[in-house]
């Protein structure tokens, strides 16, 4: 589990039952396992999802105009399929460099943006590289519409030298909470804590953002992960929008929810290659609780 803990429950829906196993964590010199990336769309019309219940971690980005789209990332056991998969961004290169060599799922890209994925440590997966992952379904209107399977998909990967997100304990501080909302330009995400199922129920525009094969989604860890954005980039949409650029390198504030508290934190990254890692304002380290982990990019 990306040197995390394992799975505290299969396929990580919310049930509204507590967790039937204990998260185990491993030695910190466990090595990280080899990471799937795929980039999925979700916009109204792109829900329901589907294989989102097995992801590991799932990142949310802002794109134009806006919007978000969701990176998620899986390790081990990989659902049988993945959607609707959606277009790369410059930012999925500089957060999954954190990651080792990744295979990375994704419908296309710019033409700007090509030489810079070519380039990247990533095993390119899109339906250039490897089209028979990849199938669209009729019922759904296209470009919503195209899914991968995971199965089909190339097994190069390459672990990373460290765990990208460390595990453990909480730190003796944090407030109660059962509900956090974040927000972005025109999209907006709610958590909600249930002590039951010790998850965090996720919402999306007031709705449960569901899962297919699961379900109501939720995860065990949230961080609101506060980033400069640059506007710099020569890729525009439809619209004359110009794709945003999340710089995940550096540092910045961040909230962590974990285990029904919320705890006002720093994140830092000193470069590309190296790990995440999350403090408390007065600096002591904030472990994650556990997978699943949602982590959302917000714009500072």
């Amino acid at each position: 589990m990306l040197g995390g803990p394992g799975r505290l429950t299969t396929g990580h829906p919310v049930t509204g039952s507590a967790p039937t196993t204990t998260a185990v964590l491993p030695p910190p010199s466990e090595p990280s396992a080899p990471v799937l990336a795929v980039k999925i769309d979700n916009v109204w019309q792109a829900r329901p999802h589907t294989g989102l219940c097995g992801a590991d971690i799932v990142y949310v980005e802002p794109v134009e105009g806006g919007l978000t789209r969701l990176l998620a990332l899986y390790q081990g056991e990989q659902p049988d399929a993945v959607g609707p998969v959606r277009s790369a961004r410059r930012t999925d290169i500089g957060l999954l460099a954190q990651y080792g060599t990744p295979v990375f799922a994704y419908s296309g890209a710019a033409p700007e943006l090509l030489p810079a994925l070519a380039g990247a440590e990533l095993v390119n997966a899109s339906p250039h590289e490897t089209p028979g992952a990849y199938y669209r379904d009729d019922d759904r209107a296209a470009p919503h519409n195209l899914f991968v399977r995971p199965a089909s998909l190339p097994t190069a990967a390459k672990p990373p030298q460290s765990p990208p997100l460390q595990f453990g304990p909480a730190p003796a501080s944090g407030v109660a909470a059962d509900r956090h909302q974040v927000g972005f330009r025109a999209a907006d995400y709610a958590f909600t804590w249930s002590a039951e199922s010790g998850r965090w129920a996720v919402s999306m525009s007031g709705r449960p953002l569901t899962s297919t094969e699961c379900g109501p989604l939720g995860a065990a860890t949230v961080v609101e992960q506060r980033v400069a954005i640059t506007a710099d980039e020569a890729i525009e949409d439809s619209a004359g929008t110009r794709s945003p650029v999340v710089r995940s390198v550096g540092g910045g504030s961040a909230t962590v929810l974990r285990d029904g508290r919320r705890f006002a934190a720093r994140w830092s990254r000193p470069d590309a290659a190296s790990p995440t890692r999350f403090r408390t304002e007065v600096g002591e380290a904030l472990p994650l609780s556990g997978y699943p982990v949602w982590i959302l990019l917000v714009p500072q």
